[in-house]
């Protein structure tokens, strides 16, 4: 069993959620992630809550498998460290303050200068050159200036994506811009690149159904709540047993089962105003009325088996807590135990199968952990490291 990044070293300048799961990304395939924390206090998810054996679940969730080195960047000392870190280093990931990198001396000319060989991914919330450059920029933040939340929830009420998408996202693009850069360096014998991954035009590249219906027809689809303004039926519905099925169609010839094979209602398959997707959108209410009936007259076991039995998408709404112990999880064999600086938690395996590839399940890291052994591969002196940080640890 082999890791695909085994050898490459990532060095973090991290905070929240984009670049720590960019990072986490990359460690999972087995790269070595080293994350730079502020002495005082460290990456503020840290902080968030301490519902997990008394840490933050944010924290827990994309922080595994990293060392954690605390340099106070603002002391020369600190940064000295953090370029000869660097200068070792295969890859810098970032998500700072809007213009922080630049003050420390690392933006992407600057690194290029000074380390021309390392490929460096600054995650922002929009980017150079804008009007909005220079603003903080959250997930909540992001979601809302693009556009997402008016197409999440219902008409008038606007939503949140539950999971934070727009920094899974962004880094899920950042962790891909690495290895990009990696290989490009590779083949190319060249110096690293510099990206930019910005949070807002990954919404934006999110939002592209949306933005391109409404270019085309100039019409601002409405959100419909646990279902989809693209196509009908599609969405959840009560059953006889106080359960919820989602049921879906997503073209004519799904709806032709799903209204003969599964509804009995050949009168339905047969009407033209159903006969397209636009007719049958046309028609919600009509359409989701009959699917409501048949379901609340249906137990769940039995919509589904029907359901499959004639090609029908379906699934049955879960909680948080019931996924935690859905049995396809546990079939899969999807779930390790993670140390962390409290003992073992439980986490889930990375979606990312391959045959040969081990799985990686490090420990999540105390904050600054592993400052006095990094230090020391650095060839700082005992001295040197004490004078940064206090006494090498034992």
């Amino acid at each position: 069993m082999s890791r695909p990044l085994e050898g490459v070293t990532v060095v973090s300048l991290e905070q929240a959620v984009s670049a720590p799961m960019a990072s986490r990304t990359l460690g999972d395939l087995g790269a070595r992630v080293i994350k730079v924390e502020n002495p005082n206090g460290g990456d503020f998810a840290r902080h968030y809550d301490d519902v997990v054996n008394g840490m933050a679940a944010h924290f827990v969730w994309v922080n595994r498998g990293k060392e954690s080195l605390t340099l106070n960047l603002k002391d020369p000392r600190g940064l000295d460290a953090l370029h000869r870190l660097l200068a070792g280093a295969d890859a810098l990931v970032s998500n700072l303050a809007p213009g922080a990198t630049r003050r420390l001396g690392l933006g992407p000319e600057q690194l290029a200068e000074r380390h021309p060989h390392l490929v460096s991914v600054e995650i922002t919330g929009y980017g150079p050159g804008g009007p909005l450059s220079a603003k903080r920029a959250y997930d909540l933040l992001v979601q809302a200036e693009s556009g997402a939340a008016s197409i999440t929830g219902l008409p008038g009420a606007p939503a949140k994506a539950g999971p934070p998408i727009a920094d899974v996202a962004s880094g899920l693009y950042a962790a891909i811009a690495v290895l990009a850069g990696l290989y490009e360096r590779r083949a190319t014998d060249g110096p690293g690149a510099q990206v930019h991954v910005a949070m807002f035009d990954v919404m934006a590249e999110l939002m592209g159904y949306a933005l391109h219906y409404t270019q085309g027809s100039g019409v601002e689809q409405q959100p419909v709540g646990l279902g989809s303004p693209a196509v009908v039926p599609y969405g959840a519905y009560a059953t006889a047993d106080a359960q919820t099925v989602v049921l879906g169609t997503t073209n004519d010839q799904e709806w032709q089962r799903l209204a003969r094979d599964l509804l009995g209602r050949p009168d339905l398959a047969d009407d033209p105003r159903y006969a397209g997707a636009a007719g049958r959108v046309a028609h919600r209410a009509e359409l989701d009325g009959a699917v409501a009936d048949w379901c609340a007259r249906t137990d769940l076991a039995t919509i589904q088996k029907a359901a499959d039995a004639a090609g029908i998408g379906n699934s049955r709404y879960n909680t948080t807590s019931e996924v935690l112990a859905h049995p396809h999880l546990v079939a899969r064999d999807r779930w390790r135990d993670v140390g962390t600086p409290n003992g073992p938690v439980p986490a889930l395996r990375a979606p990312i199968d391959a045959s040969g590839w081990d799985d990686r399940m490090d420990p999540v890291p105390a904050l600054g952990e592993h400052t006095g052994s990094i230090l020391a591969e650095l060839g700082l002196t005992d001295a040197e490291i004490a004078a940064l940080v206090g006494p090498t640890p034992s």
